[in-house]
């Protein structure tokens, strides 16, 4: 019972820091795009 627990807890964490990782890229893409269109506007 504890190791089906541990495997579980071990899964979920996996599967939030995944879903972090996409979260950040967003953001960062999202920023990026954001200062590509800045430029875009005062060139």
């Amino acid at each position: 019972m504890k190791r089906t627990l541990s495997l579980v807890m071990v899964a979920l964490f996996t599967v939030s820091l995944l879903a972090g990782c996409n979260t950040v890229r967003g953001v960062g893409q999202d920023v990026e795009e954001g200062g590509e269109a800045i430029q875009e506007t005062t060139s």
